[in-house]
């Protein structure tokens, strides 16, 4: 499923691993490792540390269940899933967002990302105190300190105010410092993308390390936080940046990007790693596992949550390929890339589920396993530049930011048309509002289930319109969670909750 020589790096994260904890405090436990000199550290040799910030991004509340009901069960047009009566104290968080202050998804969702955070500091913090600058070693660095960012990002859109933990914890009271503003947080997220961005390599030379983060990706994370702001100009610059590196493209067949053989392709700028076979099971994501199809038999595909809903489907225009790679259909084949029909099922009647976590059958016979541990995690793809770069145009206005913006939003529908000229019609508008409203549009089917569609409502400030028009109980004050109340409590009140809860 993985190319041979990619498996290299990836099983170098296993030993990694064996030198992490499982949890956060275990990080807190960890003695002083003591101090190195430079001419100890050889070019690189901080490569086991930095895989084991990888495998950090593996866990539950980084690409797991928990990271799905944030980003993508909370949109408008994906429900919780699976029976009715599996996890109906999440249907009612996630779904009608009666928000409680202490619910494991959120607490797991908060821990994980700190978890990575304070695996990411070690390594800066190392790096930093032994003065090294050779390219290697600060490569290391600079994708330390993207996952830092994005982890970061995450937190910030999720829950607004988080405390700023940017050192090496040698001792939990270290840890227990109060939330920072969302401007700090942003200032700590901005200088690590444009280090990363300065040091980490446009791509790696060795080809077993395909997958490892790249300028090209510290510069898409960089646009997205811009977007988030609405600085549209340094995001238009950012975009530009990505475009012009000349290392992506967007790949013909738009299905062909979701299955196993489609990881790590032109398109790919951060994915988040898997692998898993019969023999080592540890290196697995549970992002396939949660999402698939809830059934019997062969069709025991998952646990069934995060399905997409009729407002999803209605939402593709006549005729867009999208819709059938997106969706997958209870009871009834849907080509390509779908070989047996999913069970029209009763005792859990879903018309829908996701098919962007579809697994190969020959996969899963040789791996022995229905669950799809082996899928990566699509994060960024180069479909999101060029909508970023369109959106950020078209808000900027202007004759040539205006013509850019349609080439921009041409080529992913393009992209999507292939050689049916009669469907999905050129966009030819001059008019900003038709523009945004054709960019959001395209950013909703483009993206669907990609969990995406959550935190665009949110920034585009159209959030509680959206939501209350598809039937749900949504109020601003929804934008954020609470933060976890066993936090509050192990901080002996220094962190203080969020005020709506």
């Amino acid at each position: 499923m993985k190319h041979t020589s990619y498996k290299a790096w990836v099983l170098a994260v296993t030993f990694s691993v064996a030198m992490l904890a499982t949890s956060c405090s275990d990080f807190l436990d960890r003695e002083p490792l003591g101090r190195y000199i430079e001419e100890d550290i050889p070019a690189g040799s901080f490569e086991s540390q930095v895989f084991g910030v990888y495998a950090r991004m593996r866990t539950g509340g980084v690409s797991g269940l928990p990271y799905i009901a944030v980003h993508n069960i909370r949109s408008d047009d994906a429900d919780k899933g699976s029976s009715t009566t599996d996890g109906a104290d999440a249907e009612r968080i996630f779904d009608e967002f009666q928000y409680t202050r202490d619910f494991w998804l959120m607490n797991n969702y908060w821990a994980d990302h700190y978890s990575l955070i304070i695996a990411a500091n070690a390594v800066i913090t190392d790096i930093d105190s032994v003065g090294v600058s050779d390219a290697a070693t600060l490569a290391n660095r600079g994708e330390a300190k993207f996952m830092r960012a994005n982890a970061y990002f995450n937190l910030v859109r999720a829950f607004g105010e988080v405390p700023k933990i940017d050192f090496k914890v040698l001792d939990a009271a270290q840890a227990n410092v109060p939330k920072a503003p969302v401007s700090e947080i942003f200032a700590l997220i901005d200088a690590d993308l444009q280090d990363a961005a300065a040091t980490l390599p446009v791509m790696w030379a060795d080809a077993k390390y395909t997958g490892r983060l790249t300028r090209g990706a510290a510069l898409a994370l960089q646009t997205k936080t811009y977007m988030w702001r609405s600085n549209w100009q340094a995001a238009l610059n950012s975009a530009k940046m990505v475009i012009g590196l000349g290392t992506y493209s967007l790949v013909s067949d738009y299905g062909s990007i979701f299955r196993e053989t489609g990881e790590n392709n032109a398109e790919s700028i951060f994915e988040i790693q898997a692998y898993y076979s019969p023999t080592l099971t540890t290196l697995g994501v549970q992002y396939a596992q949660v999402q698939g199809v809830r059934g019997s038999g062969a069709w025991d595909l998952g646990w069934g949550w995060n399905t997409p809903n009729q407002r999803l489907a209605n939402a593709f225009e006549t005729g867009d390929p999208r819709k059938d790679a997106t969706l997958l259909y209870s009871g009834q084949v849907n080509t390509p890339y779908n070989e047996n029909v999913p069970p029209a099922t009763t005792s859990i009647p879903r018309p829908y589920w996701n098919k962007k976590v579809y697994t190969n059958p020959s996969l899963r016979a040789a791996n022995n396993s229905r669950f799809g541990q082996w899928m990566n995690v699509r994060v960024i793809r180069y479909a999101d530049v060029l909508l970023w770069a369109a959106e950020a145009a078209n808000e900027l206005g202007g004759t040539q930011n205006t013509t850019d913006a349609l080439a921009w939003l041409e080529q992913v529908r393009a992209r999507a048309r292939g050689a049916n000229t009669t469907i999905l019609p050129r966009i030819t508008t001059t008019s900003q509002a038709e523009i945004r409203e054709a960019i959001r549009h395209e950013r909703q089917v483009e993206f669907g289930m990609e969990n995406e569609r959550f935190f665009d409502l949110v920034r585009w400030g159209i959030d509680v319109e959206v939501m209350q028009a598809a039937g749900k109980t949504y109020q601003a004050r929804n934008r954020y969670l609470p933060i976890p109340q066993p936090e509050i409590d192990r901080s002996g009140g220094v962190l203080v909750q969020n005020p709506a809860y």
